[in-house]
């Protein structure tokens, strides 16, 4: 046998003994403890639902999984802590919609979303509520929005921050509405949701855990949800697709991924499990009533879904005027 047919049958070799090696270590999959890491501390919103998913996952994979909180750069030292570990399945991240945003507020990345993770499930999904408060002359988003042309800059509206997620809906409503509304910054979605009720700003777009109880109080008018579907939560309540802007589609997520070149069997078995797990019925009666939307998408929805809300927020950055820094 000449030098290169050896060569042939020592890399097929090499290449099947590694097949198998991955064959197996699927088939063992879990035999240890699994994190989920989340990059904000304990007890905010994305947490909670790490917390409860990982309940479940514990009882349905056999294994221990534990929550472990960093932090830290508006959760980036958590993401690369992940895209640095192992591609084995035992180091899981959580990720939020705000997540998304940060690549496009900053000059330099440590890693990239799209090439160093390998997205699971889009775990839950949650509108934004569209509240104006009682003395804005506006009972529908048509008429709101032909307030706002009447009036170019008169009306502002206030979210949880520049750069947020809150402010990318505005400045969204701004572009597909082609109105001018003016951006008043406050610190988080409760604060944003009340400075509508006490009537210190016309406008708001807050989650629907910080909307309802100002909305069933009266003190905001919801006129429209944020997502291309009626929210269970606020049935009667059209969305702003529906309401003549055409697509509009944004809101809150929550999502699990792994280290890229996790094994594809490995992501698919993660996938089944999660997506059994956030429908239980248990398990869905806590989020709807946090007014999250469990969800059962692919890996490959996830990722196509991620790879446009990047995009998009890229370029509601630029026409906001925001400078990366």
């Amino acid at each position: 046998m000449n030098k290169s047919r050896s060569c042939m049958f020592g890399m097929a070799a090499l290449l099947i003994a590694q097949c198998l090696v991955a064959i197996s270590s699927a088939q063992n999959y879990p035999s240890r403890q699994m994190r989920i890491i989340v990059g904000f501390p304990a007890g905010g919103g994305t947490d909670a639902t790490a917390r409860l998913v990982a309940q479940k996952l514990t009882e349905r994979m056999g294994q221990p999984v534990v929550v472990e909180n960093h932090p830290g750069a508006s959760g980036s030292i958590g993401v690369e802590l992940v895209t640095k570990s192992k591609p084995d399945g035992y180091t899981l991240l959580i990720i939020a919609a705000g997540d998304a945003i940060v690549p496009a507020l900053r000059l330099k990345m440590p890693y990239d979303l799209e090439r160093d993770l390998a997205p699971i499930l889009m775990v839950t999904t949650s509108p934004l509520a569209l509240v104006v408060h009682p003395s804005v002359p506006v009972h529908n988003a048509k008429e709101l929005i032909a307030l706002a042309k009447s009036q170019p800059g008169k009306l502002n509206y206030s979210s949880s921050g520049t750069g947020t997620t809150l402010y990318l809906v505005g400045e969204l409503f701004n572009m597909m509405a082609d109105v001018k509304t003016v951006h008043v910054p406050y610190n988080g979605t409760a604060e944003a949701a009340l400075s509508v009720a006490k009537g210190e700003t016309d406008m708001s777009f807050p989650s629907l855990s910080s909307a309802l109880p100002v909305i069933t109080s009266g003190k905001v008018r919801a006129i429209a949800v944020t997502s291309l579907q009626r929210s269970s939560a606020l049935p009667s309540v059209p969305t702003l697709d529906e309401s003549g802007l055409k697509g509009y589609d944004r809101g809150t997520w929550a999502g699990f991924l792994a280290p890229a070149g996790v094994p594809r069997d490995i992501i698919a078995r993660l996938n089944d499990v999660t997506v059994k797990a956030i429908n239980a019925p248990e398990v869905r009666e806590v989020l709807v009533k946090q007014g999250l939307e469990p969800q059962s998408n692919t890996p490959e929805e996830f990722a196509a879904m991620l790879h446009r809300e990047l995009a998009q927020n890229a370029e509601l950055i630029k026409r906001s005027g925001l400078k990366p820094q």
